[in-house]
């Protein structure tokens, strides 16, 4: 039996004696449908995530609250000192307007002072509370409400510190009755008139100050110690019924988020916006993808060093090419290459002459078929120049048939 499987020469380009469908061979390149084929499972579990994200977004939105809301009963929410206050007989009411009157209130607590404008922050402070709680204000607010208190970057300090149980070291009644604490978060000078508690190199992420009109400023850095999910933690439960049950009635101010920023507070990045489960998520992810890369990565073994020239078999050669048209799944590719061979092998046994790029087509048919009288020459031209095969066992009976022309050619 003759061979019919040798190396492919280099294809031609179409020309006006072939039509371009004959010549067009299968790209080896991976095609979308290939892609998709491949990735189809990572497509479906990555929509199953969105539309399960999607899913929890929905239910939640209409019971999530800001943080240091008091009417949140989530882990960063306030709920639980609101309903302690209350239980030490602590009148408290939730107002979003903090220029209303405080119907006898006497602590105000401002959970996001930089959303008030400049109107409000002067409107607040002519109210002339018995105790005024600011949660992280910037500079426009302490100017507003607590002047001569500033944030400890402005004088060279650390502007910010991480929240973490640590001792009062001041003199406030209500910080050394409760001991330590979780505070950190924004630090700030305590100013000439001001006590600071809990000093972190200069800067104290609590400061006490007195104000024109008798009563106290309370500036706090962070009010995670408030939280319900660090309230039972150390002296943060006794911390916060001190500073905030210390008068009779209590005004929460809901602040309005859609407001913009005052200048001059520092804008928080993407990353202050994830919430911290997020990112051990994020992490797994990546250990997850460097696992997945070293089980799928291709294992190489040792550099083997051979002496120049090496001699390949050309078996060698073309059962490589093979498995390679295999694991592409180049059925065209393969097919041209096996009928391109049997095309110029058949050339010079039927007296035709041979072109740069192979017999010419119709000239090739027409030969075959006056050798063949039993072989019109569509189907000749069928067999040598029709669709390339959609399978293995397509391409397979390919390789019989042009086999058997080949010998009917030679020994008809």
């Amino acid at each position: 039996m003759t061979s019919t499987a040798p190396a492919p020469p280099t294809p031609e380009r179409p020309t006006a004696e072939r039509p371009a469908a004959d010549a067009a061979p299968t790209s080896l390149a991976p095609t979308g449908r290939g892609l998709a084929r491949r990735a189809r499972w990572y497509l479906v579990a990555l929509a199953v995530l969105l539309v399960a994200a999607v899913g929890l977004a929905v239910l939640n939105a209409g019971h999530r609250y800001p943080p240091l809301d008091p009417r949140s009963y989530d882990a960063d929410g306030t709920h639980a000192v609101v309903a302690l206050l209350q239980g030490q007989g602590v009148r408290t009411e939730l107002r979003t307007d903090p220029t209303a009157p405080a119907d006898g209130a006497d602590t105000l607590v401002l959970p996001e002072p930089d959303l008030l404008s400049p109107a409000e922050l002067r409107a607040v402070a002519a109210a002339r509370h018995r105790r005024l709680v600011l949660i992280n204000p910037g500079p426009a607010a302490l100017s507003a409400l607590a002047p001569g208190i500033r944030t400890s970057d402005e004088v060279g300090g650390i502007p910010f510190t991480s929240v973490r149980s640590t001792h009062p070291g001041c003199a406030l009644p209500e910080a050394v009755r409760a001991g330590a604490a979780a505070m950190g978060g924004t630090l700030y000078t305590s100013g000439s008139r001001g006590d600071g508690c809990y000093p972190y190199h200069h800067g104290y992420p609590l400061v006490s100050a007195p104000d024109d009109g008798g009563g106290n400023v309370i500036v706090l850095g962070s009010g995670e110690f408030l939280q319900n999910r660090r309230l039972a933690d150390d002296g943060n439960a006794s911390l916060a019924l001190g500073l905030l049950g210390s008068q009779p009635r209590l005004t929460w101010h809901l602040p309005d988020y859609s407001a913009p920023v005052a200048e001059g507070t520092p804008r928080k990045s993407f990353g202050d916006y994830i919430p911290k489960g997020w990112h051990w998520a994020f992490y797994q992810l990546a250990v997850a993808a460097v696992l997945a890369a070293l089980w799928r990565a291709r294992r190489l073994g040792p550099v083997v060093s051979e002496n120049l020239p090496v001699v390949v078999r050309a078996a060698e050669t073309t059962e490589g090419r093979a498995r390679l048209y295999r694991r592409a799944k180049a059925h065209g590719r393969a097919a041209e290459a096996l009928r391109r061979a049997t095309a110029h092998r058949l050339a010079p046994a039927l007296g035709l002459p041979l072109q740069a790029g192979g017999p010419e087509p119709e000239a090739l048919c027409a030969a075959v078929a006056d050798r063949l009288p039993a072989r019109p020459a569509g189907d000749v031209r069928a067999l040598l120049y029709g669709p390339p095969p959609t399978d293995d066992a397509a391409l397979l009976r390919l390789a019989d048939d042009l086999d058997a022309l080949e010998r009917q050619v030679r020994n008809p």
